[in-house]
């Protein structure tokens, strides 16, 4: 859905859409599973610089939701993850702030996103925020396991017939000074 600047000089516009699934591309070990729902609405602000300058920035408040499917951080099994968030968000036209002697960024500039023409696409803000929502790293359930170092195999599903850990190569030489102090 495109959100046109000029239709935001007529009205705000309220926006209720569902995309399914492969319609946002998300990360390559991202899917998403079943529709994912956004809601909000989108105006024009319009900022006044100076006497003359007058900037019109995009203004989106919403909310998203999705089901996702992400591989979990130890042993890279499936895990589905619920993720919604509520977004508060400002863009203004690429390049406004270009030319500006270099200042101390605020709290609320540093808020500020850029869109380059006559407007954005809700679907790359989508994208961001639920990006923004993700775990940093999932894990399938706590006490997981997670893949024998040596051979690969799944812990969590089967005992590995490694016997003993292969020694890290970065302690061979505290490893050889111990052997030398022995002596």
């Amino acid at each position: 859905m495109f959100i046109s600047i000029h239709d935001l000089e007529l009205r705000t516009l309220e926006f209720r859409q569902e995309f399914p699934p492969e319609a946002i591309d998300l990360l390559p070990d991202v899917r998403q599973q079943g529709p994912m729902r956004a809601s909000g609405r989108a105006a024009l602000v319009e900022e006044h610089r100076g006497k003359k300058g007058v900037l019109e920035d995009i203004r989106l408040v919403g909310e998203v939701e999705a089901r996702l499917e992400m591989k979990c951080a130890r042993c890279l099994e499936p895990v589905a993850r619920e993720v919604a968030a509520s977004f508060d968000l400002l863009y203004r036209p690429l390049g406004v702030d270009a030319g500006v002697d270099e200042r101390e960024v605020g709290v609320a500039e540093a808020e500020v996103g850029y869109y380059t023409g006559e407007g954005l696409l809700l679907e790359d803000v989508l994208r961001e925020q639920v990006l923004l929502a993700l775990p940093l790293k999932a894990v399938c359930r706590e006490d997981c396991k997670g893949l024998c170092p040596r051979c690969g195999r799944n812990l969590n599903l089967e005992a590995c017939a490694c016997t003993t850990p292969a020694p890290d190569p970065r302690w061979s030489a505290l490893k050889d000074l111990k052997e030398k102090l022995k002596k």
